[in-house]
């Protein structure tokens, strides 16, 4: 019965005869012990097979984020990214189910220093898609790389054009864009992030002719450490868009919310900052999903060196959430982006997390739970495997093959493997 072992001495010759042990018992009995004492940590380490992975563009080095939409309006998501070391930045057009396991038409539109964040706006609303590029290193500026008005020259390089914005130039080393209309007037405006020297958050205001990139208006709104995650959303329900952030660094660090104070002046302003949650965490990527399925917009947000955070919004006019750890399974690396989805079509949502620092570790996988994402449990699924693939970056769920459940996309820059995406297997 292997749930009751005795201890058998040692010492062969203080035993009797009719319980002295073969060698051939010996080794069934140690199999025992260990079958009773290990058989939950295996069974909880069996992650199963990764998922099959696909390279959408493996041409430079340092793939740092990948962005994403639908910038020639097929009804298919396309991407850009900034490779950090080859200083390239590029875009990619998805081909179809049909051809999205090869490598996607793609078109380098600048070259700029150390891009780390790269991100698709029409900013002076043409109808032409343009990329806005954010640089730290010795470069310290952001870009924007317009896009040609033909549609047919889209994957042209010659046809793009490369320009500064010149009251980003040496104000801070640029982390995160995020492109949205803050003040509803001309246009597309910016929301930036950086870190220190001068970590800030603040907004790029449009003006009249958005070409003339003199012309925009910087207005700082909050002294960060190292802004990861930007992210729009109307928290507080009063119609207007508000912006979710992770700061993981200095005594700024945290996963916060800036509210905005509506059109006008004050919006010139720093806006009313609120904690969510971590401030003694380095929250790292954010996403905002209803992961218990309740129908309040939660936050789910990987951590450096640390658990998955899961900040379940509660009930009531006043925004708050209560924080709840979701286990970092062992064998990974550490926390750096996450993602809510369901992943195994159950008809309940998902984790999916990527990790830096993943030598001979996990780098990407997936987390199921039962009974109750604060207090149930919570099992861990292979999606990357540990052989290959170093630092993963910012993570999306697309279903890129059409066969109904969602893939798994990232980028990995320090073993090159590009911009990929893991094939999900329940289909």
């Amino acid at each position: 019965m292997i749930g009751h072992l005795e201890l058998i001495p040692n010492n062969e010759s203080a035993v009797a005869p009719s319980m002295k042990l073969s060698a051939r018992w010996k080794c069934v009995l140690v199999t025992l012990v260990c079958l009773a004492f290990c058989s939950a940590p295996l069974s909880a380490q069996d992650r199963g097979e990764p998922w099959v992975r696909h390279t959408i563009d493996s041409s430079s080095r340092g793939a740092d984020g990948v962005r994403l939409a639908d910038v020639n309006e097929d009804g298919l998501i396309d991407m850009t990214t900034g490779w950090e070391q080859g200083g390239v930045v590029r875009v990619y057009l998805n081909p179809g189910p049909d051809a999205v396991k090869q490598a996607w038409p793609a078109v380098s539109v600048g070259e700029v220093g150390s891009p780390e964040d790269a991100v698709f706006a029409d900013v002076d609303g043409d109808g032409a898609i343009d990329v806005i590029s954010s640089c730290e290193g010795k470069i310290m500026s952001m870009f924007v790389h317009w896009a040609p008005t033909n549609p047919a020259q889209y994957l042209d390089p010659t046809a793009w054009q490369t320009s500064p914005i010149p009251i980003t130039d040496g104000l801070s080393r640029w982390m995160f864009c995020l492109p949205f209309d803050i003040d509803h007037q001309n246009g597309i405006d910016l929301m930036a992030g950086s870190k220190n020297p001068n970590g800030v958050v603040g907004w790029l205001e449009a003006p009249k002719n958005a070409r003339d990139l003199a012309a925009w208006k910087w207005h700082p709104l909050y002294q960060a450490g190292w802004i990861m995650s930007l992210i729009a959303e109307d928290v507080d329900a009063d119609g207007d868009m508000d912006v979710i952030l992770t700061d993981r660094k200095e005594s700024s660090r945290a996963a916060r919310w800036l509210e905005n104070p509506g059109v006008g002046a004050k919006q010139r302003q720093p806006w009313p900052m609120h904690l969510i949650g971590g401030a003694d965490q380095e929250i790292m990527f954010l996403v905002s999903r209803d992961l218990d399925g309740d129908g309040l917009r939660d936050f789910v947000a990987a951590v450096k060196d640390g658990d998955i955070l899961f900040f379940q919004r509660q009930p009531g006019d006043t925004p708050k959430w209560e924080t709840h750890t979701i286990p970092m399974p062992p064998n990974s690396g550490t926390g750096k982006g996450a993602e809510v989805g369901d992943i195994d079509l159950d008809g309940q949502a998902d984790v999916v997390f990527s990790c830096e620092h993943s030598e001979e570790k996990t780098g990407v996988a997936w987390l199921s739970w039962e009974g109750s994402p604060t207090t149930g449990t919570w099992t861990a699924h292979e999606i990357s495997g540990m052989k290959e693939g170093v630092k993963f970056d910012l993570l999306h769920l697309l279903d890129l093959d059409a066969d109904g459940d969602l893939d798994a996309v990232t980028c990995e820059e320090r073993h090159n493997l590009g911009i990929i995406w893991y094939e999900n297997p329940t289909r």
